[in-house]
């Protein structure tokens, strides 16, 4: 991996890249959540989280595990009354 990334020319994206970046300094604004009252903190963590845009296949993925963990643990209540008697 190349340490040296090629520039950005929309400074926009530039931007929302360096925002996101999990490398950049810390800034003072970011330190501002550590101010809040706990009414204010509570509010601003409790605000709704849109869902993830899934493609197809992963939300079949994920169907396809819940019924496997559903059938699994059906099978370990089965085989736990069983060896009961």
């Amino acid at each position: 991996m190349n340490p040296q990334t090629p520039p950005i020319e929309d400074p926009e994206l530039a931007a929302a890249i360096a925002e996101r970046d999990p490398r950049r300094p810390e800034r003072p604004e970011d330190q501002l959540v550590m101010h809040l009252e706990r009414d204010q903190l509570v509010a601003e963590t409790s605000r709704p989280v849109p869902p993830a845009e899934l493609s197809a296949r992963v939300r079949a993925g994920l169907w396809a595990l819940r019924v496997f963990v559903l059938l699994v643990s059906a099978m370990v209540i089965y085989t736990f009354f069983y060896e009961l008697h």
